[in-house]
């Protein structure tokens, strides 16, 4: 690996440390914020938001653009929508390892404890990282990476998915926060890593 690209990814994990140690220390901060300027019109808005935000929806999305870009025979597209699958399922998995191993309760659950350590079972002590924030930001990520202008222009969706799991409740600020660096982290594996030989594969295949 090049100089540069060691400072790139320096610089770069110092930057999410900062960011994930400012979202721990305002997690009360927040959620005591938002609990105090909730909105009947706008929860319910957010709960349709965070129903329609999780890991199957996104998936399905994923698997019938992919179909659809095959049956037009494009290529590269149906490239990047198995890429962002692939990025889906990778946060997806890590996620709920730590979800399980972590063990930290939801904001609406009055323990003593936060962090309980490994659960198996029960989601109201599955709160540390947010599934549904992990899983838009690696599928979009993806779609960010390999085509700028659209993956912009669909940012808002995995920001507006974290906001309403924090907004209703189900997750804190660190969560959401850390789910966004878990799915930026998969997104850029299979970009650098994964995306590369599925093309070299195809190509070979073509020739």
């Amino acid at each position: 690996m090049k100089r540069g690209a060691v400072f790139y990814w320096l610089i770069s994990t110092l930057v999410a440390a900062i960011i994930i140690a400012i979202s721990f220390y305002f997690d009360d901060f927040v959620r005591e914020f938002i609990a105090r300027h909730q909105d009947r019109t706008v929860r319910g808005f957010m709960e349709n938001v965070s129903r329609f935000g999780d890991w199957p929806e996104h998936f399905a999305l994923g698997l019938i653009l992919a179909a659809f870009a095959w049956w037009c025979g494009n290529k590269k597209w149906t490239r990047i929508f198995v890429a962002m699958l692939i990025a889906l399922a990778i946060a997806g998995l890590a996620g709920r390892a730590i979800k399980i191993s972590t063990g930290r309760a939801r904001p609406s659950v009055k323990t003593e404890h936060v962090w309980n350590g490994p659960r198996l079972r029960g989601s109201k002590y599955h709160s540390f990282p947010s599934g549904h924030v992990a899983a838009s930001s690696a599928f979009f990520g993806v779609l960010l990476l390999a085509r700028r202008r659209i993956g912009i222009a669909c940012l808002p969706i995995p920001v507006l998915v974290g906001f309403a799991r924090i907004y209703i409740g189900a997750h804190y600020l660190s969560d959401v926060v850390c789910a966004a660096v878990l799915g930026i982290v998969s997104a850029v594996l299979v970009w650098r890593f994964i995306l590369p030989k599925i093309e070299n594969r195809q190509s070979k295949i073509e020739n």
